[in-house]
């Protein structure tokens, strides 16, 4: 079983360009829970950092840009706000991966830990540069 304070993170990028959106969630998710390490304990946070770039190139495919709703509600009469794929896509890209990857986590304390690991950029570049090892 692996021990909390023993566990060994490292620092992943994930490139978006001409990605999948549900496949590039998916190896997030794995990199994020720590499935893909030997030592992956279930109810232990083994997982590690994931860096998500050019999150504007994501692809979907089918009719999914225009059928999919994303729904959040403000919790007043009337709140209910609904916007499709397309939508989202032009106004916050960042958001639909984030969505994609943290819909596949635990809905738990120990899935809020995992999500709080996830950044994801619009561009190529990001902040992490120094974070990031030259073989990942």
């Amino acid at each position: 079983m692996a021990k909390p304070n023993k566990v060994e993170r490292r620092w992943h990028v994930l490139d978006a360009q001409g990605q999948i959106l549900g496949r590039l969630a998916v190896r997030a998710a794995v990199l994020l829970r720590g499935k893909h390490k030997a030592l992956y304990t279930p109810a232990v946070d083994c997982g590690d950092t994931v860096v998500v770039i050019n999150a504007q190139a994501i692809r979907v495919t089918g009719n999914k840009a225009k059928q999919k709703v994303y729904e959040r509600y403000s919790g007043y009469p009337s709140g209910l706000k609904q916007e499709t794929l397309e939508k989202l896509l032009v106004r916050r890209p960042t958001e639909v991966v984030r969505r994609a990857v943290v819909g596949m986590l635990p809905h738990n304390t120990l899935g809020r830990g995992q999500a709080k690991r996830l950044r994801v950029y619009v561009g190529g570049t990001h902040p992490h540069q120094a974070q990031v090892s030259t073989e990942s």
